[in-house]
């Protein structure tokens, strides 16, 4: 699976979703899990790997500061989240976001969830774990073996490391150091907080 592969696949998922009821960030992770449910095992390793490698790209300073504004905070685990539910808007939107964070200030569910209140639009958990959902779901332990183990052994142990130039560090509660670094978003979101 190349990175348009990657893409395709998002897309598809968002496609299906859009259509369901309910929670859109649920329905967007289930219907990721079935897209990658329906093809092989190892499309789903090549999945998880060019995740990876998009997940650890957005793992960065002004990133987190983003989804430190978007959330209300944000935990080392909410930071996971974020990203992943960055992947879940899109190539376009995840594009535009690598390139400049404040650019999410623009897009229409974080402007109907600063005006609403919500906290939690963008973090999306379940979708960290839809390989390993859908890789289960078609070996149905089979041979014993895990996601996990198989993804070790497909592209060797994980380090569990994140990249080491996350640019520069900044205070998240510094709401001037944020206003200059993310105007859109802290206008959006700081203004809420001195009302």
């Amino acid at each position: 699976m190349n990175i348009d592969d990657f893409w395709t696949v998002i897309e598809a998922a968002r496609t299906d979703a859009a259509s369901a009821s309910g929670d859109p960030g649920q329905a967007f992770a289930s219907a990721l899990v079935d897209r990658l449910a329906a093809t092989s095992k190892q499309m789903i390793l090549e999945y998880q790997q060019c995740f990876d490698q998009l997940h650890g790209a957005i793992y960065r300073w002004d990133v987190w500061a983003a989804g430190y504004l978007i959330g209300g905070g944000c935990s080392d685990d909410a930071f996971m989240d974020f990203r992943a539910g960055l992947i879940a808007q899109g190539r376009e939107w995840y594009e535009r976001a690598v390139t400049a964070p404040d650019v999410l200030a623009q897009h229409p569910d974080v402007i109907a969830a600063a005006a609403g209140g919500s906290d939690e639009v963008l973090f999306n958990e379940s979708v960290n774990y839809a390989a390993s959902y859908a890789y289960e779901r078609i070996n149905g332990g089979e041979d014993g073996c895990t996601f996990h183990d198989d993804y070790d052994h497909f592209c060797g142990p994980r380090t569990d490391r994140e990249p080491a130039d996350m640019g520069e560090n900044f205070a998240f509660d510094d709401a001037s150091e944020m206003q200059a670094r993310l105007p859109g978003l802290a206008c959006l979101f700081l203004e809420h907080d001195d009302a």
